[in-house]
């Protein structure tokens, strides 16, 4: 099967990783993808926003299934394109990426099909949605409707800091991810992401993750894209899986479906897990990241035929197999991030990869022969052990080897779980 790969973070390194592994596999290109994909894929200089340049690769070297990783190319509607052309593809249309692409889509359609989530109102003006969250009281949660890098939610323990969100939404600090704000009821609990593959009609569940979302030790500081994650999350028993999958996951494949846009490629819930059981914070329409560098970690079935399942309609009977050890990853990101921080950065040395340690690349590149940090999050150190303790310590002692002057990381990945196994 040929494979072309859609993306160029770490989410994708890793899926290409796996992707490589697949005996089924006879050739993975990557457009654009980054030093780390080099060693698995063959790079392609294509424009991903140029759809009929994507969909003309794809009918040249006889692409099989493509696999879009990021959420701005289905948002875009590339998906479509080459379906219309013919190609198998993995990810949904245009229609059902709303599901990422706007935050109220989701909430409605949660509120037309009973899926238990936060009380919610829409506001395409600043007075009248400073007025409810007058009127609602803080914690309260500011989001952006529309794409924002992961960067467009705030989570306001006071009024000031939810009206000051309101404020940067309008002012156009997110650009049009900003036109119009959500503002929805805290949710008191842990979070936990959960992980599905969808066709349209059936959902295979796969695994579950925890992601360090502030930039800080001790969860302190600003939200980013995701600072480390680990797998599985012990807050997702069997029982509260089982509810995931009939109060959320069931519920929405069958209210896409029946809205005329069948969700197909992998629904990322992110969860909060309440006194009331799970509800939902938001959907994504793509792998994680950093989530998914875990789970292709634990991953032990063969990831290609699961997607190309996924993609041809033909996942019903199919099942994941894991390894039952977890899985930890920690981002080492640039200085300043997620602000202002310099690029093209030297890094002088990476760790030594062994069968418990990878590092994925997320954002850099080769200049002039040397590797370089381009992004603000930049490497994923990502380990295997017998417990999360293991893993976090067999990660931390990568990192110490590698060698990046303008390089950071959080120091306490995992405290959560580490806290319950050694609690």
């Amino acid at each position: 099967m040929k494979v072309l790969l859609i993306g160029s973070g770490g989410r994708e390194h890793a899926l290409a990783w796996k992707i490589a592994q697949s005996p089924r596999l006879t050739e993975l290109f990557a457009a654009p993808g980054n030093p780390g994909i080099a060693e698995e894929a063959t790079l392609v200089a294509l424009d991903i926003e140029d759809h009929a340049a994507v969909s003309s690769f794809c009918a040249e070297r006889g692409i099989d299934l493509v696999v879009i990783g990021p959420e701005a190319p289905l948002v875009s509607g590339l998906s479509d394109a080459l379906r219309a052309a013919g190609f198998a593809v993995f990810g949904p249309s245009k229609a059902a990426a709303a599901l990422e692409g706007s935050k109220g889509f989701t909430k409605d359609l949660c509120a037309r099909y009973s899926i238990p989530t936060g009380a919610y109102r829409r506001f395409t003006e600043a007075e009248p949605a400073k007025a409810y969250v007058r009127e609602q009281g803080a914690p309260i949660v500011v989001k952006a409707d529309g794409l924002a890098a992961g960067k467009g939610v705030t989570v306001a323990m006071t009024l000031d800091e939810a009206l000051a969100a309101i404020d940067d939404c309008f002012s156009g600090s997110f650009g049009a991810a900003g036109a119009e704000v959500v503002v929805e009821a805290y949710l008191d609990g842990e979070e936990a992401s959960f992980f599905c593959l969808c066709d349209g009609k059936t959902a295979l569940p796969l695994a579950s993750a925890q992601d360090h979302k502030r930039v800080g030790d001790g969860d302190t500081g600003p939200n980013t894209g995701g600072m480390g994650a680990y797998s599985p999350a012990p807050v997702m028993t069997e029982a509260m899986t089982q509810a995931t999958m009939e109060r959320i996951i069931a519920p929405t494949i069958a209210g896409m479906a029946e809205s005329g846009m069948p969700f197909t490629g992998v629904l990322f819930a992110g969860l909060m897990i309440t006194d009331k059981g799970p509800e939902l914070i938001e959907y994504n329409v793509r792998f994680g990241d950093p989530e998914t560098q875990v789970l292709m970690m634990r991953l032990k079935s063969d990831l290609l035929p699961l997607l190309h399942a996924a993609a041809t309609g033909t996942l019903e009977g199919l099942s994941a197999e894991w390894r039952p050890e977890p899985a930890l990853t920690v981002v080492m990101a640039s200085k300043g991030y997620p602000g202002s921080f310099e690029r093209n950065t030297p890094i002088a040395a990476l760790a030594r990869e062994d069968a418990s340690a990878k590092v994925f690349h997320a954002g850099t590149a080769i200049k002039d022969g040397q590797l370089v940090a381009t992004g603000g999050r930049v490497l994923n150190v990502t380990a295997m052990g017998r417990s999360v303790r293991a893993a976090h310590d067999t990660a931390y002692a990568a990192i110490d080897r590698i060698v990046w002057d303008n390089g950071f990381c959080r120091r306490d990945i995992g405290w959560r779980a580490i806290a319950r196994e050694e609690g």
